[in-house]
């Protein structure tokens, strides 16, 4: 019970320029080839990016990047902290994400996930993403497929 109170308390919020050392620190936490936090930096405030975080308090516990390219928008990028994960906060962060670019006029989403990460695979086929096809070696560090997955917006 105390873990649904604590989820309960983050919000799900614009990012901001100030919040990415934070975002760059999960991003470190929890890729083996994480972004650089100058790709952060290059995302923040543009029109066609969907750039959200989770805040607990004053940290940022977890983020979620949707690219819009309308009529299609790409989730690029979601991750949470590790003592967050499990919890919830990428349920939110991927509603929040879906929603966004569901009011942008984009009627579907794509993302891709290791074939490894049957937690991600899990929460994004529980918000109706399908496997549409697979990137061979898409991942490095190590070397993996991707799944490519799509979520029909218009429903």
């Amino acid at each position: 019970m105390a873990a649904r109170a604590k989820v309960e308390a983050v919000t799900i919020r614009a990012a901001r320029e100030s919040d990415l050392d934070d975002v760059a620190a999960i991003e470190r936490a929890v890729f083996n080839d994480p972004w650089s936090r100058r790709s952060f930096v290059d995302l923040v405030g543009q029109r066609q990016v969907v750039f959200l975080v989770a805040v607990d308090g004053r940290a940022v516990v977890g983020y979620a990047i949707v690219l819009l390219t309308p009529p299609e928008s790409e989730l690029a990028n979601l991750a949470v902290s590790r003592l967050m994960q499990h919890q919830g906060v990428g349920k939110r962060l991927l509603t929040d994400a879906i929603r966004a670019a569901r009011e942008q006029g984009n009627k579907e989403m794509f993302l891709e996930v290791r074939e490894s990460n049957a937690a991600a695979i899990a929460l994004y086929s529980g918000e109706g993403f399908t496997a549409v096809g697979r990137r061979v070696r898409y991942y490095a560090r190590p070397i993996e497929d991707a799944i490519v997955m799509r979520l029909d917006l218009r429903r």
